[in-house]
């Protein structure tokens, strides 16, 4: 069954927003939460999961704790648009471990990437030994993230908003 924001429901939004809170909690925790019982709990979620609403379940990992204390944010741009080009480059930040997120954008830049190193050295490194490699990459523009003021990873999963009742139909003066 393929869901959408259209086809979730109140117990489906209530169940996402509580596995992204706490996705280690038991079936029956997450349950009584959401007001279901065990079984029918444990369908919805791999309902969820078969449609691929869910993708996964992940830990937090604190980047400082291992290592990764810079995080950059870098615009690239390419010399070409081909289909090959985007593809070639698309491939190899899909298999470069320091890019954590990547974006295709409008605007100044073609991409957006976020890349994550142990310090401004490494980001040094990065940007000869990987960034300028890139294929088709022509402009790396680098902004260093000072601090991370909000680094939510919860999407804000809300219920659609009901509609508005339906208004009565008022009648003409003067007909019956």
């Amino acid at each position: 069954m393929i869901r959408s924001m259209n086809t979730l429901d109140r117990i489906d939004i209530a169940l996402l927003n509580e596995l992204q809170r706490d996705s280690r909690q038991t079936v029956q925790q997450l349950a009584e939460r959401v007001g279901l019982s065990g079984t029918p709990c444990w369908k919805r979620v791999k309902a969820l999961e078969e449609a691929g609403v869910i993708r996964g379940y992940t830990a937090q990992v604190d980047r400082a704790q291992v290592g990764l204390g810079q995080c950059v944010i870098a615009e690239l741009n390419l010399a070409h648009h081909t289909p090959d080009v985007v593809q070639q480059f698309e491939q190899a930040v899909a298999a470069t471990p320091q890019i954590v997120s990547c974006w295709s954008t409008t605007g100044a830049a073609d991409y957006v990437i976020k890349v994550l190193v142990p310090d401004i050295a490494g980001y040094e490194r990065f940007l000869h030994g990987v960034a300028f490699k890139l294929p088709g990459v022509t402009h790396v523009r680098s902004s260093v993230v000072l601090k991370e003021v909000k680094a939510e990873t919860s999407l804000p999963i809300e219920a659609p908003a009901a509609p508005p009742p339906a208004m009565p139909l008022r009648r003409a003066r003067g007909k019956a």
